[in-house]
């Protein structure tokens, strides 16, 4: 199974696959989530990405949906400086757009240690995308602003052995949170042991919990997908 896995991943010829907006509904304030049309031949594994072209430009987003869905799922944050994630908002359903992919290798890896997925923002894609593809079991802890910037969360929920929002500017706003960074919850509050984290998210956060996990949980491995 792992070469299988290797081979899939080293499978692209840079091809670009064309696909059109299916739907489009805002998740937050700060994120949509966009629906496109799968092409035919078109596979990947859960925690992936593709590079969507639209009007001249590029970006990288990772999938959240399943491989087995009929539509590909993008969660994407409004960049209010960028005029590419504004488009996107403002595209109607039929508008055609083309990707290449998949590429990246953040994808799940099963082992005999507790799976830690840390997310901030809309890194919680790849995430959402194994637990839709079955994996379960794991601990998500996932750093937003505020408690409506939790996105998917009943899903994610059903799949976790444990569930912790962590909430930087809303203390106490949802039961069962952590008032605080998702970094500050791994330093106070996880239990010492060896882990597989998984981080997904801003810079400073992939740094700071990459550290942690060194310095507090001897013999963890780290899985990291930066979002810019």
């Amino acid at each position: 199974m792992e070469a299988l896995i290797i081979a899939q991943l080293d499978h692209n010829d840079g091809s670009a696959f064309t696909t059109r907006i299916t739907a489009s509904r805002p998740l937050s304030s700060k994120a949509f989530e966009l629906s496109l049309s799968k092409p035919p031949g078109f596979t990947f594994i859960p925690g992936q990405r593709v590079r969507l072209r639209h009007a001249g430009a590029e970006r990288d987003y990772s999938i959240a949906s399943a491989p087995a869905e009929d539509a590909l799922r993008l969660c994407i944050r409004k960049v209010e400086t960028g005029s590419f994630s504004t488009r996107l908002a403002e595209a109607s359903a039929g508008t055609t757009l083309t990707f290449t992919g998949p590429y990246g290798y953040f994808t799940f890896k099963p082992s005999g240690r507790q799976a830690v997925f840390v997310a901030t923002g809309t890194g919680i894609a790849p995430f959402c995308a194994m637990a839709a593809a079955g994996v379960s079991g794991f601990i998500l802890l996932h750093g937003v602003s505020r408690a409506s910037e939790l996105y998917y969360r009943n899903d994610l929920r059903k799949k976790a052995s444990a569930y912790m929002p962590c909430l930087s500017d809303e203390p106490a706003a949802v039961a069962d949170c952590y008032s605080g960074r998702v970094t500050a919850y791994m330093q106070n509050q996880l239990p010492a042991g060896s882990y597989d984290f998984y981080l997904c998210g801003r810079q400073d956060m992939v740094r700071d919990a990459t550290l942690l996990a060194d310095e507090r949980f001897p013999g963890t491995l780290v899985f990291t997908e930066v979002f810019y």
